[in-house]
């Protein structure tokens, strides 16, 4: 692989990371460090879903470390941490999410499964 091609795998990588929501860039592991924070979450994955009016939806995956959590609780709880435009519109519960050998959340099947 030559130093472009790697430089420009580097950026795909990163565009990932980052969601536009309503002309904002958003990145996930801003929100992600914040539900995580949250002391009924266990795990957290946050992902940009298509939408037309926005650009993207940010949803998040969570595995939740005490079942009475509730998807108000968790926005009410992003509210107070992020900007508006920052806060999940959907949440998904989980028992688990996906992982590699070295524990890093898959995001692609995450994606993929949308």
């Amino acid at each position: 692989m030559e130093a472009s091609d790697e430089w420009a795998a580097r950026l795909v990588d990163r565009k990932k990371d980052m969601m536009i929501v309503s002309g904002f860039n958003v990145y996930r592991n801003e929100i992600e460090d914040v539900l995580a924070a949250h002391p009924k979450v266990r795990a957290v994955a946050a992902i940009g879903v298509p939408d037309e009016a926005t650009s993207e939806r940010i949803k998040v995956f969570v595995v939740p470390r005490d079942k009475s959590l509730t998807v108000e609780e968790l926005q009410a709880f992003a509210r107070l941490h992020l900007t508006g435009y920052k806060v999940p519109s959907l949440v998904e519960f989980r028992e688990s999410l996906p992982l590699t050998s070295i524990g890093k959340v898959l995001r692609c099947e995450l994606r993929d499964s949308e």
